[in-house]
């Protein structure tokens, strides 16, 4: 049994054991290996650093990738979103704006009013004061059909068409702008929307005047109720536009945060990458220095032969 067991060993000993050899440099060949490898992930290090990106080809993270590109996917549309949010508050405040001298021009018309009711001026002198007042008129509708944006009018008969401003990620992240339902009385803003050039019936139309004291008594009463319109109209543009404001500072931290998880998917770790490069740079030349003196040993073993 003894002797059995020491045959055994004596053939896994033969086995295990490496001849000298010339033909082939089975160590020059290891190291060769171990200098591919180690140049290759100097390389990839070399080449995360110049990019600054953690992922420089699919195979370095393809979920990482696939998420990243997502995520720069939703930065483009929430960049563009930022801009079509200040550019629907800058359309609606030039309604506004329009807004705001139609109605200053309505307080003129009242005083004006307000002064033909008076029992001091006589018809003549309710004729001059008419004749500011249809002067007025006419730039009430002057200023609705040019208060305009990008060529179209805002407040006038014609009107732009309502129009929906994307805002999101999503096709349906829209904001509705229809200058015609800024209030539920007037589609336009004109002498006519406003309701003081019409149709009596019967084809019959009217002009609102403050002539007489009692044609001043008529226009008192649609100037209340164009200033009302007014009000309306200019309460509901602040609405949006506080409605885009508040949206666009919304896109601005949504815009914050993906770039933040965006940096930690995509993004090189330089200190770490830096050390990682260090060490297989240490390697490579350590493998060059093994591939030299793996060269070496079929020499050395020539000199058995001299």
């Amino acid at each position: 049994m003894h002797l059995t067991a020491g045959g055994g060993g004596g053939t896994s000993s033969r086995r295990n054991k490496t001849m000298p050899v010339v033909a082939t440099n089975t160590a020059a060949n290891s190291a060769l290996r171990f200098l591919n490898n180690n140049t290759a992930n100097a390389a990839s290090s070399v080449s995360k650093l110049a990019s600054g990106s953690r992922i420089v080809k699919a195979s370095d993270d393809a979920a990482g990738l696939a998420i990243g590109a997502r995520l720069m996917a939703d930065v483009t549309a929430l960049t563009q979103a930022g801009i079509n949010a200040s550019q629907g508050a800058s359309v609606v405040q030039v309604a506004d704006g329009g807004l705001g001298r139609i109605g200053d021009v309505l307080q003129r018309m009242k005083a004006l009013s307000a002064q033909s009711l008076s029992g001091v001026p006589t018809d003549t002198e309710r004729a001059f004061i008419d004749a500011e007042f249809q002067q007025l008129l006419g730039e009430i509708s002057d200023i609705a059909e040019t208060t305009r944006f990008n060529g179209a009018s805002l407040l006038g008969t014609a009107g732009a068409p309502a129009a929906d401003y994307f805002v999101g990620t999503d096709v349906n992240d829209t904001i509705t702008v229809d200058f015609s339902t800024l209030a539920a009385s007037a589609t336009s803003f004109t002498s006519r929307g406003l309701g003081f050039v019409g149709s009596a019936g019967a084809g019959t139309a009217f002009v609102t005047d403050v002539a007489t004291a009692t044609a001043a008594g008529v226009a008192m009463a649609r100037i209340d109720t164009a200033i009302n319109t007014i009000s309306e109209s200019r309460a509901t543009a602040g609405a949006l536009i506080s409605r885009f404001e508040f949206r666009g500072q919304q896109i601005s931290t949504s815009l914050e945060n993906i770039n933040a998880a965006k940096s930690a998917i995509m993004d090189v770790d330089l200190a770490a990458e830096q050390s990682k490069l260090v060490s297989n740079q240490v390697l490579v030349q350590a493998a060059v220095s093994a591939v030299s003196q793996a060269n070496q040993i079929p020499q050395s073993l020539l000199r058995v032969l001299q």
